[in-house]
């Protein structure tokens, strides 16, 4: 009898761990991505001065930038910002600040389903939006005037982006080493390397990388944990800094001091 329970339960497990499963493999880009989609048709309202642009990417993608302007005529470059994967510009809008006022224009783009960019989401997709960007910028500035700061999510983007285009910095604020390293930590049970879509992988990236790198990430970070982020570390050329917030969380970096002022510091190189 102990044989034959031993045995049902053995099979429920493997049925419940078999549906669990397979609803993380069809759900996983909900629970990765919170889009919010805005009407095309409608206005943001920032209070620092900016201007809307859509570019096609092909018959079906179309992604929209925000560009963030300096008050004045005078500017030392331009900062491509990568945001998170919660619901759009409007999210981050507030940190454009942080470089305006060091004399930096912010372009910050929305991915597929954000905001007011349309089209499939996929990791190809963001990678060539990335890329375009970068080109629209290289209009207008030289490689040694960009920065390419990526946030979150974003860190990833932004760092395949360095590896592949030349830039003034590479930024990075509460990276990952790898977006299937940080969800095997939650998900250590499933083959999550074959399982996920978006691979993101930093580190990969990071070692093609040739301009400076500035990282930082808190030490009580709830998302991305400090010991998956510390890994990147190792990759650092002489020069990257790898700057650790004590009791610093996800979303709170910039109310330290510290973070504020290196930032400024290397703004103002």
């Amino acid at each position: 009898m102990n044989k034959y329970r031993i045995l049902n339960w053995l099979k429920i497990i493997l049925i419940l761990y078999a549906l669990v499963g397979t609803a993380l493999y069809m759900l996983q880009d909900r629970l990765l991505f919170h889009p919010v989609a805005v009407d095309r048709d409608s206005s943001y309202a920032f209070k620092q001065p900016y201007k809307e642009l859509s570019f096609p990417l092909d018959a079906s993608n179309q992604f929209h930038i925000v560009q963030f302007t300096v008050p004045d005529s005078i500017r030392k470059g331009i900062v491509l910002y990568f945001h998170g994967n919660k619901t759009n510009i409007s999210r981050y809008a507030k940190f454009s600040e942080n470089f305006t006022r060091n004399k930096y224009d912010v372009w910050m783009m929305d991915y597929p389903g954000f905001g007011k960019s349309t089209g499939t989401l996929s990791e190809d997709i963001v990678y060539e939006e990335a890329l375009q960007l970068y080109k629209l910028a290289r209009v207008r500035y030289k490689p040694e005037q960009i920065i390419i700061y990526g946030k979150s999510i974003g860190t990833g983007v932004a760092a395949q982006l360095a590896s592949v285009r030349d830039c003034r910095r590479l930024i990075l604020e509460t990276p990952y080493y790898g977006l299937a390293a940080l969800v095997n930590n939650y998900l250590w049970m499933y083959p999550v390397e074959r399982m996920i879509h978006f691979k993101l992988p930093t580190y990969q990236y990071m070692s093609k990388v040739t301009a400076p790198v500035t990282i930082f990430h808190g030490t009580d970070d709830e998302l991305i944990s400090f010991k998956n982020a510390s890994k990147l570390q190792s990759l650092l050329k002489p020069g990257d800094e790898f700057i650790a917030v004590e009791n610093g969380r996800h979303n709170n970096l910039f109310s330290f001091k510290l973070v504020q002022e290196k930032l400024d510091s290397v703004l103002q190189k």
